[in-house]
């Protein structure tokens, strides 16, 4: 019987992937298109990415889905085919691992505003609308789900619970935090430090405790994110920097950070505690191969 992949983060690191977005683009998405809409409409462009990443060694795959909740689809007027988008990201993510084992992590990101009081989104809405997607990455087969990109323990609690009650086996919780100006720490757009992120985790039966993109959290910041969740937390660790900040480059948005620059800082969150290490935004199935060389050589 295949392992869960909480059995197998326990017996060793694995791989991640990297950014969607970024790739997506590179293949024709237009700024300000529906990108997991692109699960039912091109979903041989979606497949050609995550086969690239597969290939690079990812051992993960994140579901196309980051923007797939009913309420980020109305805005591209499709929230009708939510549950569509997400099974069919499960599908793709799977057919791209081929005959080789691997493990499919639904993504559920943010749902893109504030909740009442602070904003004009509504709980019980932002509740009905996680729940649904969960359910569809669920039943789709996805072996984890994972809500990222979270500044609110609010917003993430939502995510936590839709997923429990849609029946996950695994859940990951992944912040995004902003260094502060002056550099001595760095914590999410609502508040909220690593330390308090990793014990509402736990308290709230997460499995996995993650952090990805954020302002300048680079590879060493996130060695320190890992260094701050395990004082405080036994969970598990997942971890997915950024390639670089992003640059204005020819009116065009650029991730700078190269492969074999990233891939140094592989070891050290390893050492550090990391159980799985992919990349986030602007990176490239050549920043994941760098990764998967880098901790093939560590093992």
């Amino acid at each position: 019987m295949r392992k869960s992949l909480l059995e197998a983060i326990r017996e060793r690191p694995l791989v991640g992937d990297g950014a969607m977005g970024t790739q997506l683009m590179a293949a024709g998405l237009e700024q300000g298109q529906c990108g997991e809409a692109w699960n039912l409409e091109h979903p041989e462009r979606v497949l050609a990415i995550q086969r690239r990443y597969a290939a690079a060694g990812s051992d993960c795959l994140l579901t196309n889905t980051f923007g797939a909740s009913r309420i980020m689809l109305n805005r591209h007027e499709r929230g009708d085919c939510a549950a569509a988008v997400n099974r069919a990201g499960v599908a793709i993510a799977r057919q791209a691992f081929g005959s080789r084992e691997g493990y499919v992590i639904g993504d559920i990101g943010p749902f893109g505003g504030l909740m009442e009081p602070y904003g004009d989104i509504a709980e019980a809405e932002v509740r009905r609308a996680f729940k649904e997607q969960a359910r569809a990455l669920v039943e789709a087969g996805a072996d984890a789900i994972i809500i990222e990109t979270q500044t609110s323990l609010e917003e993430l609690l939502l995510g936590i619970q839709a997923a429990q009650e849609a029946g996950a086996c695994c859940i990951i919780g992944s912040m995004a935090y902003d260094v502060t100006l002056d550099g001595s720490t760095f914590r999410t757009m609502m508040g909220v430090d690593p330390e308090r992120a990793a014990e509402f985790l736990a308290e709230h039966g997460a499995h996995i405790a993650g952090v990805n993109c954020g302002t300048g959290m680079d590879m060493a910041r996130s060695r320190e994110a890992v260094e701050r969740y395990k004082k405080v937390s036994g969970l598990p660790v997942m971890v997915q920097p950024n390639a670089g900040q992003p640059k204005l480059v020819h009116m065009k948005v650029v991730y700078d950070e190269m492969p074999e620059d990233m891939a140094r800082g592989v070891t050290p969150l390893v050492e550090a505690g990391a159980n799985i290490v992919g990349a986030c935004c602007g990176s490239t199935p050549e920043h994941i191969a760098a990764f998967r060389k880098a901790m093939d050589g560590k093992r």
